[in-house]
């Protein structure tokens, strides 16, 4: 199982990047499939590239440090 604590030390290593370009990122939900739920916010909200930013940066982050993530959704 992939512990919520896990996954919000990551986030706190990738909101940096995300806040330079005026958005960041909340953790929402961890499931015990893996799935991670983030909120995107700011800039990155309404951004139309936060589907990439979602899977090709914070998705692929969190899959390289934290073994069971299966994949990151975006809070609806």
């Amino acid at each position: 199982m992939v512990e919520k604590t896990d996954v919000a030390a990551v986030l706190e290593l990738i909101r940096p990047s995300l806040q330079a370009d005026g958005g960041d990122v909340a953790l929402v939900d961890v499931s015990e499939d893996g799935v991670v739920t983030v909120e995107l916010q700011g800039a990155c909200k309404g951004c139309p590239m936060s589907q990439m930013t979602l899977a090709n940066g914070v998705e692929r982050i969190l899959k390289e440090r934290i073994p069971g993530i299966t994949k990151v959704v975006p809070a609806q």
